[in-house]
């Protein structure tokens, strides 16, 4: 048998490093949401690096703003936006204070409160797509913008947080460029997911829109 997941509470130093050392280490992880009907948790199965004001696909690449604030705060927190006026994403933000870096959670497996996400994900053919996409995972954890800025060191107390979980070898990781991002960042190979997991998202290249005449 494998081991239970380990339930101790990620510090704040796990966040307090480089950006690229954190997304890969998440993976395998726990993140819990607790809500008014109870609460979630989700195995991460998938995730993407922004290197703040250094990457051209961070929205921090411009400077700060009322919308990316919390990206600039201190290590440990949650950064959500709203995006295509109907979705909200959810990112954990890592470095120093004021780099502005964070990894955007993009997929994982509901492995506790998955009937509380099914009545949020009606349209999910199955378990495994509930939250299969960073809208979708916020769906399904009823994450909204009402949480941007919560400290996920600050126990259980805090709707979110997220657990040691069981990490993920290095050997059954994989690394690709994000989706959807385009230009000079589109090639970076700041994705990393668990192999051939059945909830992580496939991958879509960057698609210009085209302007209306």
């Amino acid at each position: 048998m494998s081991a239970r997941p380990d339930r101790t509470p990620l510090p704040r130093s796990f966040y307090d490093r480089p950006v690229l050392d954190v997304a890969p280490d998440l993976l395998g992880r726990t993140l819990v949401r607790r809500t008014p009907d109870g609460p979630l948790e989700l195995r991460i199965t998938e995730v993407e690096a922004y290197a703040g004001e250094a990457d051209p696909g961070s929205h921090a690449y411009r400077g700060r703003t009322a919308r990316n604030a919390s990206m600039f705060g201190p290590p440990g927190h949650a950064y959500v936006y709203f995006i295509y006026g109907m979705w909200f994403s959810l990112n954990l933000v890592c470095g120093p204070e004021g780099h502005a870096s964070g990894v955007l959670l993009r997929a994982g497996e509901i492995t506790v409160g998955a009937d509380l996400a099914r009545k949020r994900r009606l349209s999910a053919r199955s378990d495994k797509e509930l939250a299969k996409g960073p809208a979708r995972l916020a769906t399904a954890l009823d994450i909204d913008r009402s949480l941007d800025g919560t400290d996920l060191c600050a126990g259980p107390t805090s709707p979110l947080s997220v657990l040691a979980g069981t990490p993920v070898p290095a050997d059954q990781v994989s690394v690709g460029p994000r989706t959807g991002v385009g230009g000079s960042g589109a090639h970076h190979p700041y994705r990393y997911w668990i192999t051939h997991d059945p909830t992580v998202s496939p991958y879509r290249a960057h698609t210009p829109r085209r302007r209306s005449t």
